[in-house]
């Protein structure tokens, strides 16, 4: 935002948007509607803003003054260059010079508060030209409702849209519909957005094709693929014919799934209805094929994709990355992030996270730190994911305090640490058995608007165990419902095996039980690790009725435990009991 404000957001801010306090209209505006001829402006000198605002001054002096129409195009100028503050700094100029303004002046206004993440602003702006005798057409509710859904306001759009409907505001049009339909998916009420699309099937608004495809692709990022590839047959019998768009959301779903038959069938289905496979679905199925450690057939895809004169972008590049790192084919990775530039494109910082990360989880910490600073010296803005990648990645090294100096340098750098940042910066202080400032560390996370998940507190139980703090983990554990949180089995087990290594095997059962009644399942590492502390301890008769339980939820003995239940075998008098327990539990025995 240029200069010393915008002085529209100013008061608009001081006065809580409350039109008592300011007018968008001085007493000397024109507000004359009728065409006369003005001087041609030659918008062709503006190349930056400070271009745009000279030529706005040469304006205001010209004699007669320009229309509306001139001073528009100028904002719109204005506004392309995503200067959606100086647009309103220019038109508050214009309401003090007296220039004119027109219903197009509104809804480039309205467009640059709602764009600013303002739109109580702009309803004050479109409240004000309206009580000058100026009516809001489509494009004003639209990009009202537009604003709404982006400030996150997505009760409040959809009020707006059914009183559009109801009270017929404005006749609203297919990207009026799609702006309500796309938003409210976006928001994650796809259901709603699925009974407003079935509503308008009964009205005169039809919905096209878009409309259809949003909700489509909503159901399937909400993992509901039937519901889409039945409202996918609905669209058809409706008369709107699926586009690329359409299908690609559906075969992501379907590849989501590992439903590779029904991908096949769309995939005919396309050909068969002569819709060409664009850049966008290619990627979903290269980035599926990698995502199944099939990287062999991705290269196959993309091999496709050259051939039918389709040309890969940086995601197709991305996924291939990741595909290969998933493999543990880091050289082969490598290989494609450096025929990234080849192909004439730039490697993202996606790009450079993914290498980052697959060096990292090598234990090549050195290789990836290279490629951190790489990534900065080519322009790249470092994000919350380059960050945390490798922050953990010099944790995992034991390199605590470069991964501190790491983590003041993201703050000094206002790159935001998310709570996966902080969970990382916890377990490296549980893991060095620093608990007391893991706990100041917590209070400091939330003090920032980080609410703490169930890993993070997972994280302090473990470390409490592992400090010798078990009351201490045993309260944690009790309040975690009263933070509406429920503990998992692996914190659970955590627990557990702790109380067996205490001593507290009888404690430890009270806590299965309580831990069923929770709705929380032991697993098989529940049982191992609980049945491996009591071994440790030489409490045989202890872990047999666990042995038994074990065998009963049909889970089998892992190496530690299986060695050293032989172990024990070997190692004293015949015990048929344990000997058939060990015949059931330890595999091919």
């Amino acid at each position: 935002m240029k200069g010393s404000g915008i002085a529209l957001i100013r008061r608009a801010i001081a006065a809580k948007s409350s039109l008592d306090h300011f007018s968008l209209f001085s007493s000397n505006i024109h507000t004359d509607r009728r065409f006369s001829a003005k001087p041609r402006i030659d918008l062709s000198s503006v190349n930056d803003v400070d271009d745009a605002v000279f030529l706005f001054r040469k304006m205001l002096r010209l004699r007669p003054k320009p229309s509306a129409v001139e001073f528009n195009k100028l904002l719109q100028v204005v506004v392309k260059m995503r200067e959606f503050g100086v647009a309103l700094n220019v038109f508050d100029e214009m309401r003090q010079w007296g220039a004119s303004v027109d219903e197009y002046t509104m809804n480039i206004l309205v467009n640059c508060c709602c764009l600013l993440k303002r739109v109580d602003i702009g309803f004050a702006v479109f409240g004000s030209f309206f009580k000058h005798g100026y009516e809001a057409d489509v494009t004003t509710f639209t990009t009202l409702l537009k604003g709404l859904f982006l400030d996150g306001n997505v009760a409040e759009a959809e009020k707006l849209f059914k009183k559009i409907l109801t009270l017929k505001l404005c006749e609203p049009n297919d990207v009026t519909i799609l702006t309500a339909i796309d938003g409210l998916c976006k928001a994650g009420r796809v259901h709603t957005a699925r009974d407003l699309l079935l509503l308008l099937e009964k009205t005169i608004y039809k919905p096209n094709v878009k409309a259809y495809s949003a909700v489509i692709d909503g159901l399937c990022k909400g993992g509901m693929v039937d519901n889409a590839l039945q409202l996918k047959s609905r669209m058809i019998d409706k008369g709107v014919s699926p586009t690329v768009v359409t299908y690609s959301s559906m075969i992501q779903g379907l590849c989501d799934f590992g439903r590779w038959k029904e991908v096949k069938d769309l995939l005919n289905e396309m050909v068969n209805h002569k819709i060409s496979l664009d850049v966008v679905t290619f990627n979903v199925l290269v980035d599926a094929f990698c995502k199944e450690g099939n990287v062999k057939e991705a290269e196959d895809v993309l091999e496709i994709m050259k051939q039918q004169n389709i040309s890969p972008n940086i995601v197709t590049y991305n996924a291939l990355i990741d595909g290969y790192f998933l493999q543990g084919q880091m050289d082969k990775a490598k290989e494609v992030f450096d025929s990234i530039t080849g192909n004439g494109l730039k490697p993202s910082i996606m790009s450079y996270n993914s290498l980052i990360n697959g060096y990292c989880k090598k234990g090549k910490v050195d290789e990836a730190w290279r490629l951190f600073l790489e990534a900065s010296s080519k322009g790249l803005e470092q994000t919350t994911v380059t960050y945390s990648i490798m922050i953990h990645g010099l944790f995992s090294k034991g390199r605590n305090a470069d991964g501190w100096k790491l983590y003041k340098d993201m703050e000094a750098q206002h790159v935001r640490p998310d709570l996966y940042t902080c969970n990382i910066l916890l377990e490296g202080l549980c893991k060095t058995q620093q608990t007391a400032d893991a706990f100041l560390f917590l209070r400091a996370m939330e003090d920032k608007g980080l609410n703490p998940n169930i890993v993070t507190y997972g994280i302090l139980i473990n470390g409490l165990c592992k400090d010798g703090k078990l009351v201490e983990a045993k309260n944690l554990l009790n309040e975690l419902p009263s933070k509406g949180l429920k503990p998992n089995s692996k914190i659970y087990t955590v627990i557990l095996g702790s109380l067996c290594r205490e001593g507290y095997a009888d404690e430890a059962k009270d806590l299965l039980v309580k831990m069923e009644g929770s709705g929380c399942t032991p697993d098989s590492m529940t049982y191992n690790i609980i049945i491996h502390c009591l071994l440790k301890k030489k409490e045989v008769d202890k872990a047999i009725p666990f042995l038994e339980e074990m065998h009963e939820r049909g889970f089998s003995a892992d190496a530690a435990t299986s060695s050293m239940l032989i172990s024990r075998l070997q190692g004293s008098k015949k015990d048929d009991v344990l000997l058939e327990l060990i015949k059931k539990v330890v595999p091919k025995i």
